[in-house]
């Protein structure tokens, strides 16, 4: 092994742990105080940091959210999805409800705004589907991973169509976004924050902390709307969407 890496990995390791921290003292003392937009802008400021100290670099294309109601479709590679597309633009996830009870991360988790799920729970999606529609109402810009799970980038899994009920019920439009790392010198894909099978979440940090440099790039493309069309085949347009995506 390159005895730079685990070095690299410590001193990035480091920095992350101390942002962590800021980030719950900012959430507890700080946010509560702020405004929507001010909040909003917080939390993005955050998460680019977040890279920054990581060793990952932000690309954009396309067009983010000029502001909402918008419900972001992505594809799910890792736990750090999350605050990259945060620091490409704050958004609110739907998540599993076991995150808010996560050490430092549940506190982040719900400053941000998330809105929790119990996924084993039919009569619970139907509740969060229900807020959803009322976040949406209320111009928010949703995220959610149709794919229930993290893939390994190589072949972009099934979409559950349920959550796109609430974009349905509020008339609002989907946008579709494509998520994918590559190495910042080479240009390849990394599977260096991969998240899947056998990983544990250390496991896959400090692969993450350990790669050389990185680019998270996210690709937004057109908003559209059901127009007519049921979940469920508007789930399948969505997901050859954000397929086309990744592979451009």
């Amino acid at each position: 092994m390159n005895p730079v890496r685990p070095l690299r990995a410590c001193w990035r390791m480091l920095r992350v742990l101390l942002h962590i921290l800021n980030g719950v003292w900012i959430a507890t003392f700080r946010m509560p105080h702020l405004s929507a937009v001010h909040q909003s802008a917080q939390v993005q400021a955050w998460a680019l940091a977040l890279l920054r100290h990581a060793g990952i670099t932000l690309e954009v294309l396309g067009q983010p959210p000029v502001t909402g109601p918008v419900l972001l479709v992505a594809n799910h590679l890792s736990w750090l999805d999350i605050p990259v597309m945060h620091a490409a633009y704050h958004c609110r996830f739907v998540s599993k409800s076991d995150i808010e009870n996560w050490p430092l991360i549940g506190s982040l988790a719900t400053a941000a705004g998330t809105l929790y799920i119990e996924r084993a729970s039919n009569r619970d999606a139907l509740r969060v589907v229900h807020r959803m529609r009322d976040a949406l109402q209320a111009s928010d810009v949703l995220a959610v991973f149709p794919e229930g799970t993290t893939g390994d980038g190589r072949v972009l899994l099934p979409f559950h169509a349920n959550l796109l009920q609430a974009a349905i019920s509020a008339d609002a439009p989907v946008q579709p976004v494509g998520l994918r790392y590559r190495d910042k010198a080479s240009g390849q894909t990394s599977h260096a924050p991969s998240y899947i099978g056998d990983d544990t979440l250390i496991g896959s940090i400090w692969r993450t902390l350990s790669a050389s440099p990185m680019v998270a790039v996210v690709h937004y493309g057109t908003p559209e709307k059901a127009d007519n069309r049921d979940r469920r085949v508007w789930s399948q347009h969505l997901h050859a969407t954000v397929d086309d995506l990744l592979k451009s």
